[in-house]
């Protein structure tokens, strides 16, 4: 298998653990495909780094929008590195950057660039549709 598809392969496990809605999958999966020392350059206003990083941002989506899906628009793997859009979809069910749960459903795009070594992740760059999130939320006036 060349190495763009062995990207593309542990692209999918994230993906597909993601979409299982279970933290306990999701966690065991980063813990299984990301490096130890990942760098993560994202909107996420954690506090923390690497694999802890990553979890993190999922147990705050999943408190949120507990129907959370990622749909994959577009994959683009060549050498070390995997691009992907998603369209992501939920349901405001709790907390979230402060808003008390809307019961409102929030559509939104996200681009990310994954750079893999040895076949785990190692970086990570992503650009998050926040703003639209935030006024589907009613967060920020339309």
């Amino acid at each position: 298998m060349s190495t763009a598809a062995t990207n593309k392969a542990a692209f999918n496990r994230i993906h597909d653990a993601v979409n299982s809605g279970d933290l306990e999958v999701i966690s065991k999966t980063i813990d299984e495909v990301v490096t130890p020392d990942m760098l993560f350059h994202a909107p996420v206003p954690m506090g923390t780094t690497g694999p802890q990083a990553l979890k993190q941002v999922w147990a705050v989506l999943l408190r949120a929008f507990p129907d959370i899906h990622v749909a994959v628009e577009d994959v683009i793997a060549e050498g070390d590195k995997v691009v992907f859009r998603n369209t992501v979809t939920g349901t405001h069910q709790g907390e979230y950057r402060g808003l008390p749960p809307t019961g409102k459903s929030v559509a939104y795009n996200e681009i990310f660039i994954v750079r893999f070594a040895d076949g785990r992740i190692a970086e990570i760059w992503g650009v998050v549709d926040v703003f639209s999130q935030l006024r589907q939320l009613g967060a920020i006036p339309t």
